[in-house]
């Protein structure tokens, strides 16, 4: 029985260890890294339970976790209408939109083993056929907003530490720091989406959903291996 429950979630345990043991390692080094920082401007040290609890270490997290978020949210949002040939991540050419209920199996074209609300109609199998992308951008919103506060509050303490002026929360969200955080982390999503759509065209990976099969035409669009 175990064994047959880790073989059929191989994928979803594998990285959920992966990310437990990054976060871990990063808030680790993070602390030493903080610590270290302290002793060389002669500022006190703080403890480890201290440190996953501070501005630093939130903003080090959130500003990844939303950028992550909003490749998933705009990837599920895209790829309803855009289209790209040759790629498996891309639906096939003659499909792109919302497709059709018979397509899509709700209402009375639902499976036995549909699940119940996309049978009902409504409100309930509208929110469920866009739950995915509903709950995708609710978690980029809040690790977003996570983001901004955690990096306003580290920003106002290195102003205050220079003897600076601190800014309002508002004035953080105008600044070059915000920004300058946020987007070096959203062009590299962007970039790595890119890349994955246009080079699994013409590149393969046996065995792999996310590669076309290997004696697959580089044409043939919206194939999974």
């Amino acid at each position: 029985m175990t064994s047959r429950f880790l073989r059929h979630n191989g994928l979803s345990i594998g990285f959920g260890v992966l990310f437990a043991a990054a976060l871990a390692f990063q808030a680790i080094a993070g602390y030493d890294a903080y610590n270290n920082d302290a002793v060389a401007h002669h500022a006190e040290t703080i403890s480890f339970g201290r440190y996953l609890t501070s501005s630093s270490f939130g903003q080090a997290v959130m500003e990844n976790w939303q950028s992550e978020y909003l490749q998933f949210s705009l990837y599920i949002f895209g790829t309803i209408w855009l289209l790209q040939r040759g790629s498996p991540e891309s639906k096939e050419l003659d499909k792109a939109g919302r497709e059709s209920a018979q397509e899509q199996k709700l209402g009375e074209h639902a499976e036995r083993g549909s699940p119940r609300w996309a049978r009902t109609g409504g409100v309930r199998t509208f929110l469920y056929s866009n739950s995915l992308l509903i709950l995708m951008s609710a978690i980029f919103l809040g690790s977003w907003f996570a983001h901004s506060v955690t990096g306003w509050s580290e920003y106002n303490a290195g102003q205050l530490e220079h003897g600076q002026r601190s800014l309002s929360w508002v004035q953080y969200l105008g600044s070059a720091d915000f920004w300058q955080t946020t987007l070096q982390n959203w062009q590299s999503e962007f970039l790595a989406v890119g890349s994955m759509v246009i080079l699994s065209v013409y590149l393969r990976q046996r065995g792999s959903p996310e590669s076309k099969p290997v004696g697959a035409p580089h044409g043939a669009t919206g194939i999974g291996g």
